[in-house]
């Protein structure tokens, strides 16, 4: 509901309402540790369970167990960060949540080195050393808003539900969430059908999955920033500016995604003996991150346009788009594929196609039911 939060408290900084972005971000606060509370719970229960529907091998069940549980009990955290960060973005800052992005990402590495490399303690301290790493942005970013002088400074008393701002939020974030959800249980299918491939396939989709992240923050950050402003200038009534600011945040985003995959695909293999020095790790990480990165371009695409719909206030269009071709068509792409080349290769190649059709789709719309942003 992040999303949904932002777009409210954007619309109202821009129409200057400071009792509504007050009473959106406490609500969005409240909703975030209520959400975050249960996330932690459901997760740490059924982990197994979880683990068990994506067709975890064997051999990896135990430590896979033993991280994702340990993961698990920090997703507060990693709810709250992306609450209190997106009130920042919401309000213009982007700042300061990339500087706690730094301030974790380095924490994360250095807790690694330490708990597996020197300690020894197992797979499960390398999730130890990510929920740590998350409380510390958390924190940052919660003394951020309790310190700024502002309509959005965070006051620990007044966190609670707005009933009418809480209504607000969810019609502008359950699309987002619902899309997400979806999206992610369709991940979880297609993961299960990595993981069919044996542990040194799954080694090799881990390692570019790590590497992938970097390629995926340039994108985030160009859509948060897009919906936060496309709904602060419709909210100002300058439709104009955000005009401009869908130009600029198309040709930015898609044109430093491709850059970025353009040198994935150069330097696959020593991008992947970065984090697996097995030869055969290497070259199937090698070949998936040759098969998806040229296509980064089209990722963005979906991404940036999704986000410019946002912040007009047309997030149920995002939803279905997304749902229908990066859930209902992947998976029955993938299911069918499958049954006539038994490849790895099919499974990652779901990625690029879906990618560019959504883009397809997002485009046409764009053009024809939303021109007064183009």
């Amino acid at each position: 509901m992040a999303i949904g939060a932002g777009v409210v408290i954007s619309k109202a900084l821009g129409s200057r309402d400071d009792q509504r972005v007050e009473k959106a971000v406490h609500t969005d606060v409240a909703f975030g540790l209520t959400a975050g509370a249960v996330m932690t719970v459901v997760a740490s229960l059924f982990t197994p369970t979880i683990l068990r529907w994506m067709g975890t091998p064997e051999d990896i069940m135990p430590g896979s167990v033993s991280y994702f549980r340990v993961y698990s009990l920090g997703l507060l955290f990693s709810v709250m960060y992306n609450t209190l960060t997106g009130i920042l973005n919401a309000v213009g800052d982007s700042r300061h949540p990339l500087y706690y992005l730094i301030a974790s990402s380095i924490t994360n590495v250095v807790l690694d080195l330490l708990f597996v490399g020197v300690f020894g303690w197992g797979v499960w301290s390398a999730a130890l050393a990510t929920i740590m790493s998350q409380a510390l942005s958390a924190s940052i970013c919660l003394g951020r808003l309790m310190r700024v002088d502002g309509p959005y400074r965070l006051r620990i008393r007044s966190i609670r539900f707005d009933p009418p701002t809480l209504r607000r939020i969810v019609s502008n974030g359950l699309p987002t969430g619902i899309q997400n959800s979806v999206i992610n249980i369709a991940n979880i299918f297609v993961q299960s059908n990595i993981n069919s491939f044996g542990s040194v396939q799954v080694a090799a989709s881990g390692a570019y999955t790590k590497i992938e992240g970097f390629a995926f923050l340039p994108i985030t950050s160009f859509s948060l920033a897009l919906t936060t402003c496309i709904s602060q200038n419709i909210g100002a009534g300058r439709l104009d500016r955000a005009k401009r600011g869908t130009h600029f945040g198309l040709l930015c985003s898609v044109g430093l995604s491709e850059l970025i995959g353009v040198t994935f695909f150069l330097f696959a293999p020593f991008l992947i003996s970065l984090f697996n020095d097995n030869p055969e790790v290497i070259a199937m990480g090698a070949r998936q991150m040759r098969l998806e990165s040229l296509f980064f371009c089209m990722l963005a695409l979906s991404h940036t346009v999704a986000g410019i719909l946002r912040g007009a206030g047309k997030a149920v269009v995002p939803m279905i788009i997304m749902f229908a071709v990066w859930c209902a068509f992947r998976v029955t792409y993938i299911t069918v594929a499958l049954r006539f080349v038994n490849r790895a290769e099919i499974v990652y190649s779901a990625y690029p196609i879906t990618w560019t059709i959504s883009s397809v789709l997002f485009m046409v719309y764009l053009y024809r039911r939303a021109r007064d942003l183009i």
